[in-house]
């Protein structure tokens, strides 16, 4: 099954990704591990993309649309994939069934995983990490025993930029005018299944597994 997971930040997909890849046992593919492997390799696009990396600028979309084509190329992909990541906007989708067209296939399905901006809000800002260890707990859903202190290794806990309640509306917004867009595109071309994910980690697994039985996955 050839499967593309979107949703906003704090819904999940990081997580689900990797239990509904080992169930479909497809490899799970992320715009950031695509990264990390061409610059790590130093491949053309990857010295490409770590130029703009480096000046702090986005990688244009014909960079990275090359590195996943390449990425899709390869042997573990022909049977499936599921993508986490990308794309993020219409073009890119554009781009992806066009990239997919030439390499003789097409996405089977598109997972949404759906939670309103409160809940991700109460989500991402009541996590908390270690000074000490990175580890990271959560106010309500993996609270410490001591306040402000990290269980693992006694440091202190802090409260990351990207936490903080102001900067999370601003992905939300950022979401909303940049990749929501993608419920619609997809929609139309019937291949859009959205899944509740509120709730527990296993639950919002259950959900997802049973709405890809229905789809044959």
């Amino acid at each position: 099954m050839r499967l593309v997971l979107v949703g906003p930040p704090g819904a999940g997909k990081g997580t689900q990704a990797e239990f509904i890849a080992a169930h479909l046992s497809v490899p799970k593919i992320s715009t950031g591990d695509i990264f990390r492997a061409n610059v790590t390799q130093g491949t053309p696009l990857g010295v490409e993309a770590k130029r703009y990396m480096d000046a702090g600028k986005l990688v244009p979309d014909d960079v990275t649309i090359n590195m996943v084509r390449d990425r899709l190329a390869e042997p573990d992909a022909g049977e499936g994939f599921l993508l986490d990541g990308f794309p993020r906007t219409t073009p890119q989708a554009a781009e992806l069934d066009k990239l997919l067209a030439d390499l003789g296939s097409s996405l089977d399905l598109v997972l949404e995983l759906v939670v309103d901006d409160d809940e991700v809000i109460r989500r991402l800002s009541g996590r908390r990490t270690c000074r000490g260890c990175g580890k990271i707990w959560h106010v309500e859903f993996d609270a410490t025993t001591r306040e402000g202190i990290c269980d693992r290794c006694g440091a202190e806990l802090f409260q990351r930029d990207d936490d903080k309640p102001e900067t999370i509306a601003a992905r939300l917004r950022e979401y909303a005018e940049k990749t929501a867009p993608l419920v619609d595109y997809y929609g139309a071309q019937g291949k859009l299944v959205g899944i509740d994910a509120t709730g527990p980690v296993e639950d919002v697994t259950v959900r997802a597994i049973d709405a890809l039985r229905s789809y044959g996955g």
